[in-house]
């Protein structure tokens, strides 16, 4: 039986793809305040821009490509029992051909009800105000806004629970609850962190191993690690 091998992916994998993201920008998200186009209150107060911008996004999408960073993960499903866990709302790692890829923070090709949760579509074009669920009410982007529960959370949990070795990739670490799956990795797990600017990680019982690089730099250098002494 294969070891498994969980991932928690952030915006610095997808960013080496052409995407833009608010990491390091000061709140800011292709010159938008984070909370006008990424959060409930902006939904309210503006829907028109928070649908215009998650269109450019989704544009955007199809534009790029997956990178190497990407492309090495699915090949690690070889070798180990991959599981990503992705802060990222885009769907490179599928592209790439990881097979078990959960969404935190929800997916831009997927539209879901504002009054129904459960009613979710998948979405290739643009939405705009007038595009309703089959019950009349307006559908919205399927991403998970500032302000708003994390449904998949529990998901993540269970994954992470049972992980043999658990990987972090491009993200600081800043958003909760994501950051808090490193207080569910097993004791002894080994934890392995790729960032260029990684931070410190506090009250962990776990042997963290650092590769300060980019994703796509230092996920070959995992990779080679994980089959080396692991394999």
């Amino acid at each position: 039986m294969k070891k498994k091998l969980v991932v928690l992916t952030g915006a610095g994998i997808s960013a080496e793809s052409g995407i833009k993201t608010f990491r390091d920008s000061d709140g800011l998200w292709e010159g938008h305040d984070v909370m006008e186009v990424a959060s409930i209150e902006g939904w309210q107060k503006n829907p028109e821009l928070v649908l215009d911008f998650y269109n450019k996004r989704r544009r955007q999408l199809k534009e790029v490509k997956p990178n190497l960073g990407h492309r090495e993960l699915a090949q690690l499903q070889i070798h180990f029992d991959v599981h990503i866990i992705t802060q990222n709302v885009d769907d490179l790692h599928e592209r790439a051909g990881s097979k078990k890829v959960l969404h935190l923070h929800g997916e831009l090709l997927k539209v879901r009800s504002t009054k129904n949760p459960n009613f979710i579509l998948e979405w290739e074009g643009d939405l705009n105000l007038g595009d309703m669920d089959s019950h009349k009410n307006q559908l919205r982007p399927h991403i998970v806004w500032f302000g708003e529960a994390v449904p998949a959370f529990d998901e993540a949990i269970n994954i992470t629970e049972t992980a043999d070795y658990f990987a972090v990739i491009g993200t600081s670490l800043q958003v909760y609850p994501a950051a808090g799956l490193l207080d569910f990795v097993p004791k002894n797990i080994p934890i392995f962190y790729i960032d260029p600017k990684p931070i410190q990680i506090p009250n962990l019982k776990n042997i963290v191993e650092t590769f300060p690089m980019l994703a796509t730099t230092g996920i070959p250098h995992l990779k080679n690690r994980l089959l080396a002494e692991f394999q």
